[in-house]
């Protein structure tokens, strides 16, 4: 408590126009130095070999120099690195050094302007509530609204007459309707349409694609033409924006083989075939999406279409306000209506730092045409925000290659950017209704959108976004799949603020509230979940259509398991999906548990996927007093290596283990010789990578290893995905509640 009223006192001592200071460039102001009135005598100190020490250290009979505000402040501020600290929690020995993390001292380091400023913009004052403005001040995140006018669409290209005529030209190309882009946005839909929408059951047609494979295009009206295969490509086919025709060979080389340069291709044949679906402006569901294979390829195909159009729409924008600057025509004319009630066209949503950064530098790179670079401003200050320093993570941190590819770079979970986009220049931090892009986590998200009677609280920036793209949801599971739900409630909806709009541009099924409609849905995850195929069943309401990729498991991730290991399938029964929690909580206390109580069923580790069944099960070991041990992703680091040492030596007969501690730490837990699934693992290859944990400890114990897996009729998707489809389905339809597999070498 000492340390933090220090830090606000030193904080509170500062007036608001030092705070300023101090926030945008991370110290006081020189005017503001305390300065002794006499001169002081020249001393001359020489330096120790030690630099920690400092010349008042080696001088104490000099008189003590004065330390601004600012340097008390930085050296009260307490910085501790994760990294190391997971570093030093990760030993794979389940030995008695681990405990040794227990009494470590607090360590008060100088840390770098950055973090000081991030620090004292997040500091709470409860010592001076009438000062509450001034931190409010402190705590709004930084938004570039220096160069309003020169990324405005409204006077952008004035005075500029061979922009306005190159735009001109290339709006011709747009405007031919063989253009994906004007079919789309220039369909009128009827009320009947939009009743037929919301009654009528959709019609779905199976198709199969040669890398794809199977597909389920659904539809609920009859005149949207079905999804078909791009064969010879021809850019001219393509309907892409000038520039792109040039950089995206140049940008996606890196994914093309020999074989399709020199057949001159500039797309993989996944790439080829996502995209003809992309451009026709159906939504996608991909859940096939894999960090170690064809993240990239994915992350740069649907990179070039939010690209694409983006500079689509805003050229449209532009050669219709320079007509209607040169009276070329009359304002009330419907041909000029090319705006949503909002500027945001695109909202990208992904887990983390790590994926906005790249995102931005294939945006990037597709709009820097030539040797000329492209004018991105505040580049600098969006590369140290959202790259990963050296020091984020040790270089003798090992963990499995997915976990490092997902964890790559910064991992943060909580940002959101606006991104203006012109032909040859990007704004990055524009505010949101400057903004063409948004791109964003859900957390981020979430804190912005806020819920009902929060006084802070915006959502029309969502108002007329044109295409959602999700990618990576599967981490969203991992995270708070909630913010994901609260964001796909507020999409679309009929904005509060008019936000200077001129409603005489605005297009006519925007007015008439059918954004939704209109809207393209881009969802990639990497494994189908019945939570994200909620989201494309529920809220993909594209009058264009739905494909969704749905390839069947022909083998489980079972088959990855190396350990000569019986595992026992227990399926359980309920009456609906509502009472299955309570069913399988049940089952297990009275039929699984009372054959593991026995001391020669010891060492047994319960996976436990939901943390709301972590805490039930929780209470209900020590409420009959079980001898049991749990770690789960909000344990601290002394905790679980008491935990990891308890269950190794024996000392604790039960380990309960989430999911979510696997998923971001994938710490090995060692003398696991009985496993229990309490419910089938969200990502198929934990199941693997679990069931490998169990080591032979003594020679001769292999008899006594067991694996109990607890599943029913609502866990088909997840089932699958760990036993293959075929077995899943005779598993499922079976009269047997029990099945048997055994594997490794016999």
């Amino acid at each position: 408590m000492g340390k933090r009223k220090c830090r606000s006192q030193v904080v509170s001592s500062l007036t608001k126009k030092q705070k300023k200071h101090l926030k945008e460039f991370g110290e006081e102001h020189p005017f503001y130095d305390k300065v002794s009135e006499r001169a002081e005598a020249i001393q001359l100190v020489e330096l120790t070999e030690s630099s920690d020490q400092s010349s008042s250290d080696s001088d104490s009979d000099s008189q003590p120099e004065q330390v601004s505000s600012y340097q008390k402040l930085l050296f009260t501020l307490k910085a501790v690195s994760d990294a190391e600290d997971e570093d030093e929690a990760c030993d794979e020995e389940g030995s008695e050094d681990e405990n040794a993390d227990d009494g470590l001292e607090e360590v008060i380091y100088p840390v770098s302007i950055r973090s000081t400023e991030s620090e004292v913009l997040g500091m709470k004052r409860s010592d001076q509530e009438d000062d509450g403005d001034q931190e409010n001040e402190m705590m709004e995140e930084f938004t570039d609204t220096k160069y309003e006018s020169e990324f405005s669409l409204e006077a952008n290209f004035e005075g500029n007459e061979a922009s306005v005529d190159s735009e001109e030209k290339e709006i011709g190309a747009i405007n031919s309707t063989e253009d994906p882009f004007k079919q789309h946005m220039d369909t009128e839909l009827s009320e009947e349409d939009v009743k037929n929408m919301m009654s009528k059951q959709k019609s779905t047609t199976p198709l199969k694609w040669q890398t794809l494979g199977q597909l389920v295009y659904s539809s609920t009206l009859q005149k949207c033409s079905s999804v078909k295969v791009l064969k010879d490509i021809d850019m001219k086919q393509l309907h892409l924006y000038k520039p792109l025709e040039v950089t995206w060979p140049r940008v996606n080389k890196l994914f093309l083989t020999a074989e399709h340069k020199q057949n001159t291709c500039i797309f993989t044949a996944l790439q080829k075939e996502i995209f003809g679906i992309m451009n026709s402006y159906k939504d996608l569901y991909f859940p096939e999406r894999t960090a170690l294979g064809n993240g990239e390829e994915v992350r740069s195909i649907y990179c070039l279409h939010a690209i694409n159009h983006v500079l689509k729409a805003n050229s449209q924008v532009l050669v219709n306000n320079a007509k209607l600057r040169d009276n070329k025509a009359r304002i009330d004319d419907d041909d000029f209506r090319d705006q949503g009630l909002t500027r945001p066209k695109v909202l990208i949503v992904v887990p983390f730092r790590e994926a906005a950064l790249r995102v931005v530098q294939i945006f990037i790179d597709l709009l820097e045409v030539g040797q000329k670079k492209l004018d991105v401003s505040n580049k600098k200050r969006f590369k140290e925000e959202y790259s990963a320093t050296p020091e984020d993570r040790p270089p003798n941190l090992k963990r499995p290659e997915d976990h490092e590819a997902i964890f790559a770079g910064n991992f943060d979970d909580h940002f959101r950017i606006g991104v203006a986009i012109l032909q040859k220049s990007m704004r990055l931090y524009a505010p949101f209704y400057s903004s063409d892009i948004i791109i964003a986590s859900p957390l981020g998200l979430r804190t912005v959108i806020g819920v009902e009677g929060d006084k802070k609280r915006d959502l029309d920036f969502l108002s007329s976004i044109e295409i959602l793209i999700i990618d990576q949801a599967d981490i969203f599971l991992m995270q708070n799949w909630e913010h994901v739900v609260h964001l796909m409630k507020h999409l679309n909806l009929q904005p509060l603020d008019s936000h200077g709009v001129d409603f005489s541009r605005v297009r006519m099924w925007s007015l008439n509230n059918w954004s939704k409609y209109y809207r393209q849905t881009l969802l990639f995850s990497a494994f189908q979940e019945p939570q994200i195929n909620s989201i494309h069943n529920k809220h993909c309401l594209n009058y264009r259509g739905q494909v969704a990729v749905k390839n069947m498991p022909q083998s489980g991730s079972i088959c990855q398991v190396v350990v000569q290991l019986p595992h026992v399938f227990q399926r359980l029964e309920t009456e609906s999906f509502i009472t299955l929690p309570d069913a399988r909580f049940h089952f297990l206390i009275n039929k699984i548990l009372p054959q593991y109580r026995d001391a020669v069923m010891s060492h047994t580790l319960i996976y436990i996927p939901s943390y709301f069944d972590f805490v039930r099960l929780r209470n209900y070991f020590k409420k009959e007093e079980l001898n049991f041990t749990h770690i789960c992703e909000y344990t601290k680091r002394s905790g679980i290596s008491r935990a990891r040492q308890f269950f190794f030596k024996g000392q604790r007969q039960f380990l309960l283990f989430t999911e979510r501690f696997h998923f971001y730490k994938r710490y090995m837990i060692k003398g696991i010789k009985n496993l229990i699934f309490y419910e089938l693992p969200t990502y198929p290859h934990f199941y693997s990578e679990v069931c490998n944990m169990v080591k032979e400890s003594n020679s001769g114990e292999e008899a006594t290893w067991t694996c109990t897996v607890l599943y029913s009729k609502y866990d088909a998707q997840k089932l699958a995905l760990v036993v293959g489809a075929d077995r899943a389905a005779q598993m499922l339809q079976s009269k047997k509640s029990v099945h048997l597999f055994v594997t490794g070498e016999v």
